[in-house]
């Protein structure tokens, strides 16, 4: 099972924490810890996959649930390592999503799958680290899988901020011409996806949707505004977006998707 060096390069300088703790960068947080904890009942047994520095890991773990987490960067290890404090029932190993043979079946009772699928390029990889997530979960137990999404990423990287270049990315192949859908290679670091290919992946899964999330809406397409809101105004723009997330009219309009399942 081949690592990818650029995703080990990346993650070994790149401060998500602050990418989530930055006003724009909490709604997805604060959207996908609100479904969390719609689903959470105490004395739950969680699972994080692909951990990273351990953001959503620790919120959980601060809250009293048993958190056990796996990640692939040695960089993030460290810095979730550093993260933990007393009290916390955590553990932490390296591994990859794809398999985690490590863990029996039927072990947790939610699953969190947030950051794997950005960095999977082909079908069959993707279903194996979905397939390993649903393995281990309890029946009846509730699995998060996150997206990155590429009109949302398209609308700010490219139209807006100019940090993807159209007519290049359509001229290597990137870009098609037609519709507009992504395609992606590990040098590109991340896996940009629609709606559409997320239920064709999950097609061969016996599992019921519960919800489908634009987990971070315009908030990234928008971010100076958002991150020049008074709390007030952060407020209210919050109650805004939980109330549209889910509106089949707006879900393609993000940077960011959580898929919400049972087992």
């Amino acid at each position: 099972m081949e690592t990818n060096p650029y995703l080990i390069e990346l993650y070994s300088h790149y401060d998500e924490d602050g990418r989530l703790a930055s006003r724009h960068g909490s709604v997805e947080f604060l959207t996908t810890m609100r479904y969390i904890e719609k689903y959470i009942k105490p004395g739950d047994h969680v699972l994080e996959i692909g951990a990273g520095t351990g953001r959503y890991s620790h919120a959980l773990a601060r809250q009293g649930y048993a958190v056990d987490a796996v990640e692939l960067v040695e960089h993030n290890i460290e810095v979730f390592r550093q993260n933990t404090q007393p009290g916390e029932t955590i553990t932490v190993t390296q591994g990859n999503a794809m398999d985690l043979s490590a863990f029996p079946d039927n072990q947790y009772d939610i699953t969190l799958l947030l950051g794997p699928l950005y960095h999977l390029y082909s079908e069959e990889d993707k279903r194996q680290a979905l397939r390993e997530a649903i393995r281990v979960t309890k029946q009846g137990g509730v699995i998060f899988a996150a997206y990155v999404i590429s009109d949302g990423c398209l609308l700010d990287e490219g139209f807006h901020r100019g940090d993807i270049n159209v007519p290049e990315y359509i001229e290597k192949g990137l870009l098609d011409p037609a519709t507009f859908a992504a395609k992606s290679e590990p040098k590109d670091l991340f896996e940009l996806v629609r709606k559409e290919d997320i239920d064709r992946l999950m097609s061969v899964f016996p599992v019921t949707r519960l919800h489908y999330v634009a987990a971070d809406g315009c908030a990234l397409f928008m971010r100076e505004a958002v991150d020049a809101m008074d709390q007030d105004e952060f407020a209210w723009y919050l109650k805004y977006h939980f109330a549209t997330c889910e509106r089949e009219d707006l879900l393609g309009v993000t940077s960011h998707a959580v898929d919400i399942f049972r087992k």
